[in-house]
C-alpha cells in the first residue's frame, strides 16, 4: 500500500508498505478521505511531530475491509469515521469516560501513523459508524465539526444569545453554523485574513468584521447595542485575539479559549482589571466528548451532517490524490491558494 510519510521537518516521501493485519479488537480501514488540519502545517514544517517517520492525518474516514479477533464480521463493508484519540482505558479520566482527557493517550496522525495512507488498522472502539449512503469526504470533516459542537455545548448557549468568533478557519465556520442551529440571536465573525473573509462572505455570512481595517471591539459593541457579546470564542491563539475577546465580552458573559497559541499570550494590566470587573467567565475548550452517553458528540455531529442539518461539504476547497498531497501542503504553508479545508481522496 502507499503512504505519505513525513521523514524529517518539511520533507514528505511517498512510500510503499505492507498492508497491516488488524490485531485483536481492531479493524482494517481502507481510507476514503483524510483532511489536512490547521495543526498539521506547523507539525510538518515548524515544530515537528513526536517522532519521525510519521504518517500525518487525524481527520479521516473509509470502509472497513477486514476485522481482527473478537470483532464481528458484519462490520466488513461498513462506512466509518474515526475518533483519532486512542485512550489508555486505565487512568481516572478514562474510567469516567472522559477519553479526551486521558493521561496516557496515543493519537492517530501525531503520536502514531494516521490517515494519509491507503489502509490503517483501527481499534473497534474508535469507529464512528456511518449510514450506507454517507459521503466519505463529508465524514472526514466530522472531527472539526465535533470540535465546533463541543464549543457550543461548553458555552451553554441560551436562546437569543449573541456570539462572536475570533478566527474564521474551518472550525470557526463550524462554530458559527452550530451557533445558528442552537438559536443564537446574532453570530459575529472576526478575522484579519482577506481570503478567509471573502470565503465566508461567499458562504453567506454577512456579520463579518475585517479587524485589519476596523477595531473589532468597537464593532462588536455596535452590533450588540453597547453591551458586548454573551459568548466570545477565541480561535486565533493570539494575544490580540484573546484581548479582543475579553474586551468584547459583556458583563456576566463567557470567553472560550479554543485557539492553539504559537507564542506566549499576554494581556495588559488594565485589560485584566476591566475584565475582572465584568464578573465574566473564562474557560478552556479542547477536543470533544466521545462514547459518553447521552452526550456522545461524535454521534450527534455525524447525525447532523448525514441529515443535512449541518453543512460541511462547501468548506472543502481542495481534494487531491495522495500523489499530490505533499504539493498541497506546500501551497497551504506558503498561502498560495485560497484555502479552507484541503483533503486527500482515494
Amino acid at each position: 500500500m502507499k503512504v505519505l510519510s513525513l521523514t524529517e521537518l518539511g520533507k514528505f516521501e511517498l512510500q510503499e508498505r505492507a498492508i497491516p493485519t488488524p490485531g485483536a479488537g481492531e479493524v482494517l480501514v481502507k481510507i476514503g478521505a483524510a483532511g489536512i488540519c490547521g495543526s498539521d502545517i506547523p507539525r510538518a514544517f515548524v515544530n515537528g511531530p513526536y517522532h519521525y517517520p510519521i504518517v500525518l492525518g487525524h481527520e479521516f474516514s473509509g470502509h472497513i475491509v477486514a476485522v481482527g479477533e473478537g470483532v464481528k464480521e458484519d462490520l466488513v463493508g461498513r462506512k466509518t469515521a474515526i475518533f483519532p484519540l486512542i485512550p489508555c482505558n486505565e487512568c481516572a479520566f478514562c474510567k469516567e469516560r472522559y477519553y479526551a482527557k486521558c493521561a496516557h493517550y496515543s493519537y492517530f496522525g501525531s503520536r502514531q501513523d494516521g490517515g494519509f495512507s491507503e489502509y490503517l488498522s483501527v481499534p473497534e472502539f474508535n469507529l464512528v459508524l456511518l449510514d450506507d449512503d454517507a459521503d466519505l469526504r463529508e465524514a472526514a470533516m466530522l472531527e472539526p465539526a465535533v470540535v465546533g459542537l463541543h464549543v457550543m455545548r461548553r458555552a451553554h448557549l441560551d436562546l437569543n444569545d449573541s456570539v462572536v468568533i475570533y478566527g474564521m478557519g474551518p472550525i470557526g465556520i463550524m462554530i458559527a453554523r452550530w451557533a445558528a442551529i442552537y438559536g443564537a440571536k446574532k453570530v459575529l465573525l472576526v478575522d484579519i485574513d482577506q481570503k478567509k473573509i471573502e470565503f465566508c462572505r461567499a458562504l453567506g455570512f454577512t456579520d463579518i468584521c475585517d479587524a485589519s481595517q476596523t477595531d473589532p471591539v468597537e464593532w462588536v459593541m455596535q452590533q450588540t447595542e453597547g453591551y458586548g457579546a454573551d459568548v466570545c470564542i477565541e480561535g486565533s491563539g493570539s494575544s490580540s485575539g484573546f484581548i479582543n475577546s475579553l474586551m468584547s465580552c459583556r458583563v456576566f458573559g463567557k470567553v472560550l479559549m479554543l485557539g492553539n497559541p504559537h507564542t506566549d499570550v499576554n494581556i495588559p494590566r488594565e485589560i485584566y482589571d476591566k475584565f475582572m470587573r465584568k464578573e465574566a467567565q473564562i474557560m478552556g475548550v479542547f477536543n470533544s466528548i466521545y462514547s459518553q452517553r447521552p452526550h456522545d458528540e461524535w454521534k450527534d455531529a455525524a447525525a447532523a451532517i448525514q441529515s443535512g442539518k449541518l453543512k460541511v461539504s462547501d468548506l472543502i476547497t481542495h481534494a487531491v490524490p495522495m500523489e499530490e498531497l505533499s504539493a498541497l501542503f506546500n501551497l497551504i504553508r506558503d498561502s498560495k491558494v485560497p484555502f479552507c479545508k484541503g483533503m486527500m481522496v482515494m
